[in-house]
């Protein structure tokens, strides 16, 4: 019998980059469900679908990710983002599910001038973070043999994103601002999703908090100058501080995550974020 990985949020970017990767891992049998299929928030309905299907592993990629709406549809966010994940994690425990869920560098404030690593401590700044810090909380209260990874701009070909955005403005304008204040580092969702597989193809199954990003640091503008030159557009991208940008949602101004972790415990190899861009972007200008 092959092992059922069950992958929520299917229809999300993460959800998007794993159905393109499960042929290459034959040794699994994949189960997609978006949030059409199967409500989180719902206890009974998530475990009816764990009986009918008996995963072996879950990867939980289902979430409110509307930063900005987050401020105004907080409780939403704290069911989805946060109950829900205490509803999934306390059924994966009952039927010996291992499961990955996926949270965020938002569960920090902002502020540090290092990069963060599993043990700092946490802080969010706006309702998003907040309600995914609770998931992570719930998570770890109700299975806690759980992984959690944090990740960090997140991009894809699949959903919406700063990458795709940037391609459709340089597209239609003559110059743009972008923000120049914050740094961090990319994620290409399709990196992360390889990485995910890898750990479950391990064998190895070391419970616990990680992080993961593409290497490399930078800010919003300078991601947005990289596009730019890899699509050859001739659109102006003007530096601008966050204050000139004004948002419903804060957003942290230091998100950059120690990966030392994963690394280290699995082995996990990490492209740099420039490398992961241009394959992505290739991908979007094939299609």
């Amino acid at each position: 019998m092959q092992p059922v990985i069950l992958v929520t949020g299917s229809n999300g970017q993460l959800g998007k980059e794993l159905q393109e990767l499960a042929e290459v891992y034959p040794q699994f049998k994949f189960v997609f469900a978006s949030r059409e299929d199967l409500k989180l928030h719902h206890y009974g309905l998530v475990e009816n679908f764990f009986i009918g299907i008996k995963p072996q592993y879950c990867i939980n990629c289902a979430a409110y990710t509307a930063v900005d709406k987050a401020e105004s549809e907080q409780d939403m966010a704290m069911l989805v983002n946060g109950e829900a994940v205490g509803h999934l994690a306390a059924v994966c425990k009952k039927y010996h599910t291992k499961l990955i869920h996926i949270s965020t560098d938002y569960v920090f404030n902002g502020e540090s001038e290092t990069p963060y690593n599993e043990d700092a401590v946490t802080g969010p700044i706006n309702t998003y973070g907040r309600s995914k810090l609770l998931g992570e909380q719930l998570c770890m209260q109700e299975y806690e043999d759980a992984i959690i990874i944090r990740t960090s701009w997140v991009y894809s070909q699949f959903g919406n994103n700063f990458v795709k955005t940037m391609m459709r403005l340089m597209s239609e304008r003559n110059e743009i601002n972008v923000v120049n204040d914050q740094i961090g580092s990319p994620t290409y969702a399709a990196d992360l999703a390889k990485a995910i597989l890898d750990i479950i193809a391990s064998g190895k199954w070391e419970s616990g908090i990680y992080h993961y990003s593409n290497e490399g640091k930078i800010s919003w503008y300078e991601f947005a100058l990289a596009i730019k030159k890899m699509i050859g557009s001739s659109c102006k991208v003007h530096p601008i501080p966050t204050s000139a940008y004004p948002t419903p949602a804060k957003r942290p101004h230091y998100s950059l995550l120690d990966k030392s972790k994963i690394t280290a415990t699995y082995g996990v190899a990490i492209p740099d974020w420039e490398r992961s861009l241009q394959v992505c972007i290739e991908k979007l200008s094939n299609s």
